[in-house]
């Protein structure tokens, strides 16, 4: 019989990888105060030869590359958390996958 100590972890870490349908993305942000955690945002797709990238609209941050596998699915989120650090701020942004 399964106990809830080892289930509850494992079905927290199912949550956590996105296999139940949300992912997290981080994006580069440059000043503060442009978003807040809670805030739903809209994001732009830009495709280049090997990649996609994505814009927090209108220009307020910018994500790293992803392969053509990684993309994302949904155009809008809700960000997360707002972080700071010596390089910057960075944004983590949930989408519905």
């Amino acid at each position: 019989m399964l106990q809830y100590g080892v289930l509850l972890p494992a079905i927290l870490n199912i949550l956590k990888r996105g296999v139940l349908g949300m992912r997290e993305i981080t994006f580069k942000m440059e000043r503060p105060g442009l978003v807040k955690p809670g805030d739903k945002v809209h994001v732009s797709e830009k495709k280049t030869a090997l990649n996609y990238s994505y814009i927090i609209d209108p220009a307020i941050a910018m994500s790293g590359c992803y392969k053509v596998n990684e993309r994302i699915k949904q155009d809008e989120g809700i960000v997360k958390n707002v972080e700071h650090n010596e390089r910057g701020y960075y944004v983590i942004v949930e989408f519905e996958e």
